[in-house]
């Protein structure tokens, strides 16, 4: 449970990050070379690793703020309408280039697999219809695409957290509070290479395994994996709930251990719905769990 006493009150948080139109269906396993396999249950959503934060956040604080860049296409302006009727607040970049799209299939072991189409559209600080300024008023970002600059501008906030997918934003000595990675992701780990030495803390989350964190006095710590509140049905979204879990916990001014604790338990909670927004924590249920 979490100590209410030490929680911010509706704390302003922002995410600066890329969204996709995806297509979720479940198979029974990944096809292998050649094969043809039969996909059920199929429907769509704005995700990827900004949009599924954004709405985690607004779910721990009532609203957030989107920065992104989206196509001038339908999949942008439904992106928009959806991620608004999911209390996310959206300032987009309007791009020639398509909304990036992708395919989702999870398997009977509640894995998924992502196929992406088309390119990661970045918001940039040249973005005119973006208020970069007011990521000041933040208490805490969620940073996983963009330019350094942009970063810069994100740095404004209280509390600046970064997925190493941010590849274009780091390495440019930008001071990050923590560092969140998969410790099974080898890409990840090697994007993380260039903003390690940066962040006060770096966290490499492990799955049902809970994880581990290194904060830049070389102090480490290892926090268990949360209890699930439900049977796992698809494990979609749930590291970029965990990531907005702990960029809310800091910036409510938790203490680590507590961050890391109610970031888990978003994890958790996304782990058991179908897709990434069916299930995932709000500010009473992390009260009372």
């Amino acid at each position: 449970m979490c100590d209410t006493a030490a929680v911010q009150a509706n704390p302003k948080v922002a995410v600066v990050g890329h969204v996709e139109w995806v297509t979720f269906a479940r198979v029974a396993h990944i096809p292998a070379a050649g094969e043809i396999v039969h996909a059920q249950d199929p429907f769509a959503e704005p995700a990827g690793g900004g949009a599924v934060a954004a709405v985690q956040l607004a779910r721990l604080a009532g609203e957030a703020v989107l920065v992104t860049a989206l196509g001038d296409d339908e999949h942008g302006r439904r992106s928009v309408e959806r991620l608004g009727e999911l209390g996310v607040q959206v300032w987009a970049a309007r791009r020639a280039e398509p909304t990036r799209t992708a395919m989702t299939l999870v398997d009977d072991a509640r894995e998924r697999t992502i196929t992406t189409f088309g390119a990661r559209l970045e918001p940039l600080l040249d973005d005119g219809e973006i208020p970069w300024e007011k990521l000041a008023q933040m208490d805490a970002v969620y940073f996983t695409a963009g330019d350094a600059a942009a970063m810069r501008a994100a740095r404004e906030a209280s509390v600046l957290v970064s997925s190493p997918r941010a590849l274009h934003a780091l390495g440019h000595g930008i001071g990050l509070d923590a560092l969140v990675l998969s410790a099974d992701d080898a890409v990840e780990r090697e994007e993380a290479t260039h903003a390690e030495e940066d962040a006060k803390l770096v966290v490499f989350t492990e799955g049902g395994h809970g994880g581990s964190y290194r904060e830049r006095d070389g102090k480490p710590g290892t926090w268990p994996a949360a209890e699930l509140p439900g049977e796992p049905r698809d494990s979609y979204g749930c590291g970029d709930s965990f990531a907005a879990g702990l960029t809310y916990g800091l910036g409510a001014g938790l203490a680590v251990p507590d961050a890391l604790a109610l970031a888990a338990r978003c994890g958790a909670v996304c782990l058991t719905g179908r897709g990434p927004y069916e299930h995932q924590l709000s500010a009473g249920s992390a009260l009372r769990w």
